[in-house]
């Protein structure tokens, strides 16, 4: 394998790493626009160092983008603090002023008569092949800094990231932990600029923990998990890169963390939108089986059950969506048929007094305890009836002293034999 290759490999994992660090405290935070100002700010200050030195050797470039990114950042602060503009805004004005005036420098720069300036303009959109073997002792100390500063406030950053309010109420240093925190994000940033470009570097800082999020609520858990994508992106995106020589390293970065992140909010399990599609239509189905069961309860039938006619008709089921629901029911052993007529079985009886009595303790506990009208507590009662645990039905009974009548005068079934059991 040549040898640059695994220095660009190694280089661009740890700006991985570190980016999506800092970045997942940066995503807790609700600033996720914040990285990006801050990753369009640093073009001047590279611009300015190479002005100051003419060279663009990473190591002193990077003072200089570092001093602008914490200038960046102090800009937005004050303009929040003494102006009634709001965040967002302060972050647009921030990210286009400072990136138009590095521009305005690298423009000056190029027309210039000025050594040593070719490619100096790769810092928009990075080049990864120019990193050099020292430029990792670099990036390493970076996420050092980063790992060892994290590791050391993690309780008190992780509590800042959730909750600033409380952290403040608890005596914590917020200022300083602000502080801390944009100047990680800088460093983060800024040890990216040369792989990644400042176009695109917010994309690793923010994509990495969004990414994240889906997969876990856990603040360890999140970190993991953020730093795995932020470094196997880095990788595969060199790598690709590599074997392509006409595409840049940076894009094809933000393109792989782009898909690993597509790919986790559509699958990622309970909060990806097919989890989410597929839960949301199994409840429907949960809501359509509770209801016939509960209208058949209710109904007086034959043995032979009632027509699926009257049935269909009592509610205005559509005919697909009580077929399914029919044979749901059937499969379960809670109803059978009888030549086109449809019954309880002894446990689709005990089903159907189980939802009728969800609904009913419900309706009680809104009318005795919520002060709601006899008339206004049916329709509340038939959405909850259907998220209602054993757990808050037992609540719910001793709440109300094992109530035998709902609010309506009617019976509320298997209270007395639950009462029985309790005592």
């Amino acid at each position: 394998m040549d040898s640059n290759l695994i220095w660009v490999l190694i280089g661009c994992a740890l700006i991985g790493a570190g980016a999506s660090i800092v970045g997942t405290f940066s995503y807790l935070r609700k600033e996720a626009l914040v990285g990006d100002a801050i990753a369009h700010a640093l073009l001047p200050g590279v611009a300015l160092a190479f002005l100051l030195t003419e060279e663009k050797k990473l190591y002193v470039l990077f003072p200089g983008a570092i001093i602008a990114g914490l200038v960046s950042m102090w800009s937005i602060q004050m303009i929040k603090k003494y102006s009634k503009i709001k965040s967002d805004t302060a972050i647009a004005l921030v990210l286009s002023v400072f990136f138009a005036a590095g521009v305005v420098l690298l423009t000056h720069i190029q027309q210039g008569d000025f050594g040593n300036q070719s490619g100096l303009d790769a810092f928009l959109f990075g080049k990864a092949a120019s990193m050099l073997p020292r430029d990792i002792y670099l990036f390493v100390s970076v996420d050092l800094i980063i790992v060892g500063l994290v590791a050391l406030f993690y309780p008190y950053l992780k509590l800042y990231a959730f909750d600033q309010e409380f952290a403040e109420s608890s005596g914590l240093p917020i200022r300083l932990l602000r502080f801390g925190l944009s100047v990680l994000t800088v460093l983060a940033i800024a040890s990216g600029i040369q792989a990644v470009g400042v176009v695109l570097m917010a994309a690793l800082i923010i994509t990495p923990a969004a990414t994240a999020r889906f997969l876990s609520a856990r603040m360890h858990h999140m970190l993991a998990i953020a730093v795995v994508i932020g470094v196997l992106s880095a990788i595969i995106g060199v790598y690709i890169s590599y074997l392509t020589p006409s595409m840049p390293t940076g894009p094809w970065i933000v393109v792989v963390l782009s898909f690993f992140a597509l790919s986790t909010f559509a699958f990622a399990p309970k909060k990806g939108i097919v989890h989410r599609h597929f839960r949301r239509i199994a409840h429907q189905r949960k809501i359509m089986d509770e209801n016939v069961v509960k209208h058949l309860y209710h109904m007086s039938g034959s043995e032979k059950g009632i027509g699926l006619g009257v049935l269909s008709a009592e509610r205005q089921w559509g005919g697909k969506q009580l077929e399914g629901a029919i044979k749901r029911l059937v499969s379960g052993g809670l109803i059978f048929t009888n030549q086109g007529h449809v019954g309880l079985t002894d446990d689709g009886q005990r089903e159907g007094a189980r939802i009728v009595r969800l609904h009913r303790l419900w309706e009680l506990y809104l009318s005795e305890r919520m002060n709601i009208a006899e008339d206004h507590v049916h329709q509340d009662a038939e959405a909850i009836e259907h998220i209602i645990t054993p757990e808050l039905e037992q609540a719910l009974l001793k709440e109300l002293d094992y109530p035998e009548m709902d609010p309506h005068s009617s019976e509320i079934p298997g209270v007395k034999e639950m009462k029985s059991y309790e005592s």
